[in-house]
């Protein structure tokens, strides 16, 4: 194949093979081949309506392409990027009428054009995986509804809650990171094709009906933004990186409760690793990763945003710096995404170590305080009165619910023989009654909306 430039003419000197390297983009834009080939059947069709080809060239022009993509990229070519690949096969095969349909087209809004493509397509495939995600959340729910474990602030021991209502609130991250997605998508999908080098096309081109053959919802309105906006990649990258917090905190949580010190969870061995010296270990490398990977994801962030923050209009050449970092941070969480739904699926639980963790540690010391609230007493004061109590309790190394009611009595006249049930496991938690709360009626219901909104 010819390693002819497609911008050579003004030059009469060769590139230096080094800057040509550093230059040349296909190892990477080599993903683009599909949507590049695609964007350029519906130029070719556009060209044909404005009459700048006859419609024989336009019928070779596209059976060349489809000829193309049907033959596929290579891993490696001298080509500068994958444009200039599918430019130079496309004259290989017919010859100077190859060479009429980059008319009115620069590289700029082509390129923007096939990531926007490619972003769509990209933006649907990651809503599948964090899909995925959600309904492995639900099914460890469903199976798991009767387990109980201590939920934490700061890390200690604050209050029981279901299992599947620790499951929900993954859940319901990842339905904003769905939501994120799809919101993304419609600024995704503007069409910058048209708009040329950076001032406009001055071919009578349809702009509209190659937003609508390429699947466009419109078009751009100004031709210099359309070829230097990389807002889109930002956003997708600022998804990613949110998606990426959310699976990585889901990641310490099952890393913290898979250990002996928790030990309210055990990994699989699909999904764990062993050490090459000390036998005994099961390490959770998976989520150790997916924990990893997340500052990967948020370095193709920030490092984007500095790329972009100083440029001048229109398009620059730092610009080629974009793709790397998408197409990394797509694999990064489409892997990351697929290797949590695995993990959620090759999970046990240890129900009774759970449960012992969620009946100890003054967990239901705010129920003893709404009891004496019910009784008329201010919360401050009741809060004031219980933090006494649990210091008592401490000293004797008693739990809450094993004080006697005389024992209580002597921190306040209004506790009774019905405090016992108050503090009680089973009441603590149907007390969560009122709508988001933890209650086995709540979470049954909550389950159920959860998998009818993944139908959708």
């Amino acid at each position: 194949m010819s390693e002819k430039k497609l911008w050579g003419g003004r030059f009469t000197g060769g590139v230096d093979p080094q800057f040509a390297e550093f230059n040349s983009s296909f190892r990477f834009d080599r993903r683009l081949f599909a949507v590049d080939v695609k964007a350029s059947i519906a130029y070719c069709a556009a060209l044909e309506r404005a009459g700048v080809v006859s419609p024989a060239e336009a019928t070779q022009i596209s059976e060349a392409l489809e000829e193309i993509l049907a033959q596929g990229v290579p891993q490696e070519s001298a080509a500068e990027d994958v444009h200039s690949f599918v430019e130079a096969r496309m004259v290989e095969l017919i010859g100077d009428t190859g060479r009429k349909l980059h008319t009115g087209r620069s590289r700029n809004d082509q390129v923007a054009t096939d990531f926007r493509l490619w972003m769509r397509e990209a933006l649907d495939d990651l809503g599948g995986l964090v899909r995925e995600v959600q309904e492995a959340l639900v099914a460890f729910g469903e199976s798991n509804i009767d387990v109980v474990l201590p939920g934490y602030t700061h890390l200690q021991r604050a209050q029981p809650v279901l299992l599947a209502h620790w499951c929900l609130a993954y859940f319901e991250m990842l339905v904003r990171d769905r939501a994120r997605l799809v919101e993304t998508r419609h600024r995704v999908n503007v069409l910058p094709l048209g708009s040329a080098a950076l001032a406009g096309t001055s071919f009578p081109l349809d702009r509209q009906g190659l937003a609508d053959a390429l699947g466009f919802e419109s078009i751009t309105r100004n031709s210099l933004d359309a070829v230097s906006d990389r807002d889109f990649c930002v956003e997708f990258l600022s998804d990613c990186a949110l998606l990426m917090v959310h699976l990585s905190r889901l990641a310490e949580d099952i890393i913290l409760y898979a250990t002996s010190e928790f030990g309210f969870f055990e990994l699989g061995d699909a999904i764990a690793t062993g050490s090459s010296l000390m036998p005994q270990k099961k390490n959770p490398d998976s989520m150790e990763l997916v924990r990893g990977k997340a500052g990967r994801v948020f370095g193709d962030l920030v490092g984007t945003l500095t790329m972009l923050k100083g440029l001048p209009l229109a398009y620059n050449k730092d610009m080629q710096e974009d793709k790397e970092a998408v197409f990394d941070s797509f694999d990064t969480v489409s892997s990351s995404l697929q290797v949590t739904s695995t993990v959620l699926r090759n999970i046990s639980v240890n129900k009774d170590r759970a449960l012992a963790a969620a009946s100890s540690g003054y967990m239901n010391a705010t129920e003893l305080a709404d009891y004496l609230v019910r009784k008329g007493v201010p919360f401050r004061e009741a809060h004031e009165v219980v933090g006494k109590i649990v210091t008592h309790a401490i000293e004797l190394g008693k739990e809450l619910d094993q004080l006697s009611v005389s024992d209580l009595r002597a921190f306040s006249p209004l506790f009774a023989e019905d405090v016992h049930n108050a503090l009680s496991l089973e009441q603590t938690l149907r007390s969560k009654s009122q709508a988001g709360g933890t209650s086995p009626e709540l979470l049954t219901a909550a389950l159920a909306q959860a998998r009818e909104s993944l139908k959708g």
